[in-house]
């Protein structure tokens, strides 16, 4: 993710630019410029994220990273489920199933990227190169024989494919500040409920926003990704002001500046200080 990436990378070379323009291409196939009339199974990882995702008492849902690992049996099924998900053609699904399928995949190679190198304190300190901060940007599945990285998802699919704000709720990154994974997946019959729902929930939590003697503080996500959000404090504000509950929305009222942001990347395990 762009926004994980706080040191400076080599310059590319000439072969390496290549590559990332002919990757680019083939990842803008995915965009849902078409969509068909299928859906996709995601029952699999529903049993998965209710046996391991629990809500913490700190509002923050919490996975069992330790449990699953022990698991061979579990394992085994996320990778079945990530491998019957990259043999889907996506294109052929409707277009808010296009979007579940995204969501759940970006998230379910999330998960076993961390069960991968667990124990691990931070999903920023599993780096497949030297120059790495984080798994972002490895390729880790390969769609109808397209490579992608969780990147290339998000970036290069989620975001300029649907230009929705609450993409940022849809994907977890396996981190304490990072929206809540769900206990379920995404599915498109109730894609837009479950959405809001994660919307109110981040929102409303300190990790979303937070006003104090008149200041707002906000999760660095709204700094990081200004633009999804009309490119401005006004416009993050506003978006805030949509989900927030009363509470939250009496003390945004008068709020017209973001005073400041702030993440916690620990990683979002069970057991964790809640």
């Amino acid at each position: 993710m762009k926004r994980r990436h706080f040191l400076a990378g080599l310059a590319a070379s000439s072969v390496g630019a290549a590559g990332e323009a002919a990757a680019a291409d083939q990842i803008t196939r995915f965009l849902p410029l078409q969509s068909g009339g299928g859906v996709a199974s995601h029952g699999a990882l529903d049993a998965l994220l209710a046996r391991y995702v629990s809500p913490g008492s700190d509002g923050v849902h919490r996975v069992d990273y330790a449990g699953w690992k022990r698991s061979a049996e579990d394992r085994h099924a996320l990778e079945n489920y990530i491998g019957t998900l990259s043999a889907v053609e996506p294109m052929g699904l409707t277009k808010p199933e296009q979007f579940a399928f995204w969501a759940n995949l970006y998230n379910a190679l999330t998960l076993r990227v961390v069960l991968a190198a667990y124990p691990v304190r931070s999903i920023r300190d599993i780096r497949p190169n030297l120059f790495a901060v984080g798994p972002w940007k490895e390729r880790v599945v390969e769609v109808r024989g397209t490579p992608l990285s969780l990147d290339d998802i998000e970036h290069g699919i989620l975001r300029p494919g649907w230009r929705d704000p609450r993409v940022h709720y849809a994907v977890n990154c396996a981190s304490t500040s990072c929206p809540n994974l769900g206990r379920r997946a995404h599915r498109a019959q109730t894609l837009s409920a479950d959405l809001n729902a994660a919307a109110r929930a981040y929102v409303n939590h300190h990790r979303g926003a937070d006003v104090e003697n008149g200041r707002l503080t906000v999760s660095s996500i709204y700094r990081w990704y200004e633009a999804d959000f009309r490119g401005s404090d006004l416009g993050v504000i506003q978006h805030l002001r949509t989900y927030a509950a009363p509470p939250l929305a009496s003390r945004l009222a008068a709020i017209t500046t973001i005073s400041g942001d702030r993440y916690d990347w620990s990683l979002n395990e069970r057991g964790a200080a809640e």
